[in-house]
């Protein structure tokens, strides 16, 4: 079954808004005509099989070209609207692409080098000279086929492209919805951008359930954020780390102020220290919090935290999802014993087919029929994985290994720090020194690099205290507000 078909299954309520909010509404029931007359026209024009390009700020736009692409049996390709002339060149390139979707502000900055593009006065006119069209349900579609291309973001190399069939979205989805126990009564806050793989499972899990989402595209206005979680009644709210750092330690009024709906928050795309999971559940007890950890080359899930485990397992990423299989193994692929760290693999319907056209990394990344993570982390004896840290990220002092993670869980414990990042810099004598680089609330004028030495000398071996503290006005993040670590030269 093509992914969008169960996505948008018939028995949809005719009126019910999928989406809410003060700039865009959309009925279930015009999303599933649009998308199924915009499918037959990309069909009837392209065929089937091309690789499609969508580049598009979270909005109704997005969302009709996004399932149309698919429902037609093409392969979208949705892209970082920030992305630089010099990456969609070479995304085009890669896959041939003569066709998209894509916002006229991104057009109008880049100036693509594609035969055929559609902005949103366009996609207007097209609908507008469509006749109705009737929803097929192609019963002998291959859901192994593939359906859409995730770009990773490369820092030090060209980013990959995640190839992710119709079926691995179905399993990613239904095995979310299973354990958060969505409903069509969910309502969700979406401040992740749909190019981002956990923007989309937001996307996907409230389409199938028949939930709402509300779109916010400015997460730097906190007060708006504020007022969507309480104006459309929202029960969940889904960030990564620095969305809740941001509004833990930057916002007075976020944890001051009451949201009788909300049920839930999930947290992915990166580890959230303790500290802040701690500060979570003390304004907000009532609110259940899911940690959860996943890859794009996993569809966006691979494991989570029930909330009720967050007092005796707190700093775990929990256990693998329903239909996934995770281990710890070592270097020979030997599951490791509680305490050890070896690497996260992973087993489901969910993992990517592959890396586009780059059969080595694929090779290299997915072994008999387990996706090797690249991710360091323990388990303990009832099973629950404890993520050390990524192959990449150890820092090496003397020839002891030292994992940034716990460096950096120690200093956002100090009183007026939003934000920590640890790096390994060049040392002449010791290969590499520690360098921690802070973003403090600007209200609080204690903290000195001084002070931070005192205070990491007090919980962390004398190895581990950083030699160098560099202080910054701002968290780096990325579009999909995960923290960005630059490399020191």
């Amino acid at each position: 079954m093509n992914c969008v078909d169960y996505l948008l299954r018939d028995n949809v309520s005719s009126e019910k808004l999928f989406v809410l909010g003060p700039k865009e509404t959309l009925s279930f029931k015009l999303l599933r005509e649009r998308v199924a007359k915009l499918a037959q026209w990309i069909k009837e024009e392209f065929g089937q099989g091309k690789k499609i390009v969508l580049i598009s700020p979270n909005s109704n736009f997005f969302i009709v070209s996004y399932l149309a692409v698919m429902k037609s049996g093409n392969v979208v390709v949705p892209l970082n609207p920030a992305i630089e002339k010099e990456g969609l060149d070479y995304v085009i390139e890669q896959g041939e692409v003569t066709f998209g979707f894509m916002s006229h502000i991104v057009v109008r900055r880049l100036q693509p080098d594609i035969e055929i593009i559609i902005d949103e006065k366009k996609l207007a006119r097209i609908e507008e000279e469509l006749h109705a069209a009737n929803w097929v349900v192609e019963n002998s579609f291959d859901e192994n086929s593939l359906a859409q291309i995730i770009y990773t973001s490369g820092s030090t190399a060209l980013p990959k492209g995640v190839m992710l069939s119709h079926k691995n979205i179905k399993a990613n989805t239904s095995s979310i919805i299973e354990y958060l126990k969505l409903t069509a009564y969910d309502i969700m806050e979406v401040v992740l951008p749909f190019f981002y793989c956990y923007g989309l499972s937001l996307l996907h899990t409230h389409l199938k359930v028949r939930g709402s989402i509300v779109m916010n595209n400015n997460f730097i206005f906190l007060g708006s954020v504020i007022n969507d979680l309480k104006k459309y009644n929202c029960t969940g709210f889904a960030g990564v780390p620095s969305h809740f750092q941001i509004l833990l330690r930057k916002s007075d009024s976020f944890v001051k102020s009451e949201f009788p709906s909300l049920k839930y928050v999930t947290q992915a795309g990166g580890k959230l220290h303790k500290v802040f999971i701690e500060e979570f559940g003390n304004h907000f007890p009532n609110v259940n919090f899911f940690v959860m950890y996943g890859q794009t080359e996993a569809t966006a899930r691979l494991s989570y935290l029930p909330p009720e485990r967050l007092d005796d397992k707190l700093g775990s990423l929990g256990k693998g999802i329903p239909g996934v299989q995770l281990e710890v193994v070592d270097s020979e692929g030997i599951p490791v014993i509680p305490g050890v760290v070896g690497e996260i693999i992973a087993k489901g319907d969910n993992v990517m087919l592959g890396y586009f056209k780059d059969a080595q990394a694929t090779q290299e990344t997915i072994k008999n029929g387990w996706l090797y993570t690249g991710d360091l982390a323990k388990v303990d004896e009832d099973g629950f994985i404890y993520h050390a840290a990524r192959r990449k990220e150890i820092i090496k002092i003397g020839g002891r290994r030292v994992s940034p993670k716990e460096i950096e869980e120690v200093l956002v414990s100090m009183h007026g720090v939003v934000d920590c990042t640890i790096e390994g810099v060049d040392d002449a004598i010791l290969g590499e020194a520690i360098k921690a680089i802070l973003v403090v609330n600007t209200t609080d004028h204690t903290i000195t690099a001084d002070a931070v030495k005192a205070y990491c000398s007090t919980k962390l071996a004398s190895y581990k205290i950083p030699g160098v503290i560099e202080f910054n006005d701002r968290v780096e993040v990325n579009a999909a507000g995960k923290k960005v670590k630059k490399k020191s030269i």
